[in-house]
């Protein structure tokens, strides 16, 4: 069983990662074909369920990692076409620099740093669950 603090952490977290879905999704939704089993943007209740992006993270104890514990972001695309490498990069910046400035605003007061570590984007730091 998980605390409220926990659930509620997860919550805020989700919500600037759904933010920057509809964002991409804005940007670069339409450049590509869904998945067949994909629905289109807007169709379910969740945007991690539906459009061209699934955004978010995982916790990570950090095991091999400098950092330590945090979160580790994953930016998927539901297509079957390939993206360029370019343009891939472009959105993982996009989503690094996004995260730069909204973790702040969705955790005042908590000290959360966004890194590349080994090539995956971790966010780590205060990770306390009480508003100290």
């Amino acid at each position: 069983m998980r605390s409220n603090e926990a659930m509620q952490w997860e919550k805020a977290l989700k919500r600037v990662f759904d933010g920057i879905d509809r964002e991409l999704e804005a940007e670069y939704g339409s450049r590509w074909p869904l998945h067949p089993s994909r629905p289109k943007q807007g169709a379910t209740s969740n945007p991690e369920a539906d459009g061209l992006f699934n955004i978010g993270a995982a916790f990570s104890a950090g095991f091999g990692s400098k950092l330590g514990p945090g979160y580790v972001v994953e930016i998927r695309l539901s297509t079957m076409e390939r993206v360029p490498t370019t343009v891939r990069a472009e959105i993982r910046q996009k989503v690094f620099q996004t995260l730069g400035k909204r973790l702040p605003e969705a955790f005042p007061g908590k000290n959360l740093q966004v890194s590349d570590d080994n090539g995956v984007i971790r966010i780590y730091g205060d990770l306390s669950l009480d508003d100290s």
